[in-house]
């Protein structure tokens, strides 16, 4: 529970209450604030012991902790049933991009060494801008539409 709180904040905490609480009183506001963490937890549990209840047996496995997503998405992976594991290890990422990669480049060799005539093989241009006769040409301005 306290999996955070160090021995150096854990002095400190102890100092502090000693000092707000005074010795003699400190002992039975351990006491309390004890009971209080029990019926929390009690609470927590009955809660937790309603819900299973009402969902019914066929969440019987069903645990709280499963709807954390790291903890559901990690369930999930190590499932055999669903053969992730067989999935996740037969998709290489590196060798998909490189098969892509050189089909993208034996593309590009054919199209350049197949067009000498001058033309580019089909491909478009985007640095020459387009040869058009009216692109002087600006339409005509209306005053009334700005």
């Amino acid at each position: 529970m306290f999996n955070d709180i160090g021995p150096l904040e854990l002095v400190t905490i102890v100092v502090l209450a000693v000092l707000v609480f005074g010795p003699d009183k400190l002992p039975k506001v351990i006491q309390d604030v004890m009971r209080t963490v029990r019926k929390i937890r009690e609470f927590s549990e009955s809660a937790k012991q309603d819900i299973r209840q009402e969902l019914g047996p066929e969440f019987k496995d069903f645990e709280f902790e499963d709807l954390n997503p790291k903890t559901f998405i990690r369930k999930q992976l190590d499932n055999e049933e669903l053969g992730l594991k067989e999935i996740r290890n037969g998709f290489d990422l590196k060798k998909e991009m490189a098969e892509v990669t050189d089909a993208v480049h034996s593309r590009d060799a054919e199209a350049g060494s197949g067009s000498s005539s001058g033309s580019s093989g089909g491909r478009i241009d985007m640095t020459k801008k387009p040869e058009d006769a009216g692109r002087d040409e600006r339409p005509p301005f209306d005053a009334d539409a700005t």
